[in-house]
């Protein structure tokens, strides 16, 4: 029970993580990626064989139990064809000739023709192509019904590909492409099948753009590893190669050969392609494995034609894969010979080097202690060193400020003694001249004192953005982008602004800030407050990082 059940996770197991690899090799287009993928599914292909088999399994025991009726059989027989007819020829040769006799003793005329194309399409794969021919020719297309006209000219079609490439005569290729106009005839159009052949038409008249368009249209349609995304894409690498895009060429019979061997297709052409393309770039390892590849599938199928394609070729890569092993041989043994030599050298040379080492140990010893002391003594120096750089740079900064508003103070100061000189002389005049109302006016009115705070603020702006020019869009860095400060055209600083200035200068008490700026204190709170929400990154370090904006640079001009 034991054995039982570790084979039957072993099914389960390495389908899940083939799936899994094909996920993340098709979410990159990397075609080393592709194609080490393919190698390795090549190496465990036996796995897809298995569950091909599996499931023709379970269709076989419903002929082991006695058929219903030999309609019945029929069915099963077809559906056992058809899992047959690209895996295995001689398997699909009986269960069509079985059917042939099936509808003899029905005396179903729709089923006669049905088997009869069906044999006849087997016989051509398997290279029996007397008999194939045999059948085709006693089949009068005139008569068939419409729905078994499209398998009777692509079966057609097909035999005279397979008579061209086995007797390697190119005239019955026009065979092939008068068979494949009738059968665009008569198929919808519409279907998978229709849009593959006239792609396949374009190819043969060299027509690439068209071919490529229909084929990628097709291509996004269909699902991926599926029997039809291996043609689609098998077609795609005929024309990049057509093209001479040899990397799009590669990929695209890659994927193809994928597909096909995840739908156990034993009868594929895109491994003989590959083999080709890698033998021509001198690649002969990959070249061999494909090739190999390509001609067991076709002799566990039975597919003559390919076999005899590949045998031509197989002798030459075995040629140039064998010399190519015969050359790699010896350099092995070349280098075998100079590792031994080496290998001895680097033992004199260790043995050397440890008594050096044992002499070196002890000044190493001492040396170490004595490093350890001048690292913590220089960590101590260089941490001292920071600090005095840095306070010497605030002091610095200090200075510069106290200096510059000073200077703006003392100004300030001095046109404030004018303009309150001025305001009292106009305020005399009007009272010595008894204009009490125009002088009451004058008193309640608060646009000098506004004009004052307008006029101070915009010093205050000026002196600001002459010690710290960057401070808006420094600031404006810090707040995320759809929160960023916009200033009217007229103004150097808004209010918020103002608040943060005062507060790169040093001044942190809300108090003082809401004096200077003519507000309450829940105002200052709240626009500080507002102002951290806003913050790009952390918003407890905001104003932390409002003090590091714009440090004077202490270059003298």
């Amino acid at each position: 029970m034991r054995n039982k059940r570790s084979i039957r996770q072993k099914y389960y197991i390495i389908p899940l993580i083939l799936f899994i690899f094909s996920i993340s090799l098709y979410g990159k287009d990397d075609l080393k990626s592709m194609s080490d993928y393919l190698d390795h599914i090549i190496d465990n292909k036996e796995q897809f064989t298995e569950q091909k088999e599996k499931g023709i399994s379970n269709l076989k025991r419903l002929l082991e139990k006695k058929p219903s009726s030999s309609e019945y059989e029929y069915e099963i027989n077809l559906r056992l064809y058809n899992e047959y007819k690209k895996f295995k020829l001689d398997s699909a040769i009986h269960y069509a000739e079985r059917n042939v006799q099936i509808a003899e003793s029905l005396n179903n005329q729709n089923l006669k023709y049905n088997s009869n194309i069906n044999l006849a399409k087997v016989y051509s794969y398997a290279g029996r192509l007397l008999e194939s021919e045999k059948i085709l020719t006693s089949l009068d297309s005139s008569k068939l019904p419409k729905d078994l006209l499209a398998e009777y000219y692509e079966t057609y079609s097909r035999f005279y590909e397979h008579y061209g490439a086995t007797s390697n005569q190119s005239k019955y290729y026009h065979q092939v492409e008068m068979y494949r106009d009738s059968l665009l005839g008569v198929l919808d159009q519409s279907s998978f099948l229709y849009k593959i052949n006239i792609a396949h038409r374009y190819i043969t008249l060299r027509n690439t753009e068209k071919a490529s368009e229909l084929l990628n249209d097709l291509l996004n349609t269909e699902d991926i590893d599926t029997p039809e995304y291996a043609l689609i894409t098998h077609y795609l690498g005929s024309i990049n190669g057509m093209k001479g895009n040899t990397e799009l060429e590669k990929k695209y019979y890659t994927m193809s050969a994928i597909a096909d061997i995840k739908n156990s297709i034993k009868e594929n052409a895109s491994f003989q392609r590959l083999a080709v393309i890698y033998y021509n770039s001198d690649d002969i390892s990959k070249a061999f494995k494909y090739t190999q590849s390509a001609i067991e599938d076709a002799v566990f199928s039975g597919v003559q034609f390919r076999t005899a394609e590949m045998s031509k070729f197989y002798s030459i890569i075995n040629a140039s894969y064998q010399a190519k092993e015969t050359k790699t041989n010896s350099k092995l043994k070349t280098y075998l010979i100079l590792i031994s030599l080496l290998s001895l050298f680097l033992i004199l040379l260790v043995i050397y080097i440890y008594k050096q080492m044992k002499k070196l140990s002890r000044i190493k010893e001492e040396l170490s202690a004595t490093n350890k002391k001048l690292i913590t003594l220089n960590e101590e120096i260089n941490g001292t060193n920071n600090l005095l750089n840095e306070r010497n740079e605030q002091l610095w900064e200090s200075n510069q400020i106290k200096e510059q508003y000073i200077a703006q103070f003392l100004d300030l100061c001095s046109t404030y003694i004018d303009k309150m000189e001025d305001y009292r002389k106009t305020l005399y005049k009007l009272g010595i001249n008894r204009h009490y109302e125009e002088l009451i006016k004058k008193l309640k009115s608060t646009t000098v004192v506004d004009k004052e705070l307008d006029d101070l603020y915009a010093h205050f702006d000026n002196t600001f953005l002459s010690l710290y020019p960057t401070f808006v869009s420094d600031f404006n860095s810090l707040l995320a982008k759809e929160e960023q400060v916009t200033l009217k055209t007229e103004d150097l600083l808004n209010k918020e602004l103002r608040i943060y200035a005062l507060l790169r200068l040093g001044i942190t008490d809300s108090t003082k800030i809401a004096s200077f700026l003519r507000c309450s204190m829940s105002t200052i709170y709240n626009y500080r407050t507002k102002m951290r929400n806003k913050a790009a990154s952390n918003r407890d370090e905001f104003e932390e990082m409002v003090m590091k904006i714009g440090t004077i640079s202490k270059r003298t001009e």
